[in-house]
């Protein structure tokens, strides 16, 4: 049986920071509607809460730089802002 981790960490209201083994991505919006931008690419999420009906858009990325720096400062505002 394969080991499986994932952690989800709330930096701010409405942003999160996905931890998994292989990778880091951030979430960012509220039930109903987010986005969630990580290394592999960018994934919208718009739903009816409650319905069960969703419809959920994927786009890969090409470089694995830009998503980092695009988390790190994300991570970094909502740091900022759950201080202040």
């Amino acid at each position: 049986m394969p080991l499986r981790f994932q952690r989800r960490i709330r930096i701010a209201r409405g942003v999160s920071l996905n931890l998994n083994k292989r990778s880091i991505s951030t979430t960012i919006g509220h039930r109903g509607a987010h986005f969630t931008v990580g290394a592999k690419g960018t994934r919208t999420t718009v739903a009816i809460p409650g319905t069960g009906l969703s419809y959920t858009s994927y786009q890969r990325s090409q470089g694995g730089i830009g998503v980092v720096v695009i988390i790190v400062v994300i991570v970094l505002l909502g740091l900022l802002f759950r201080v202040a």
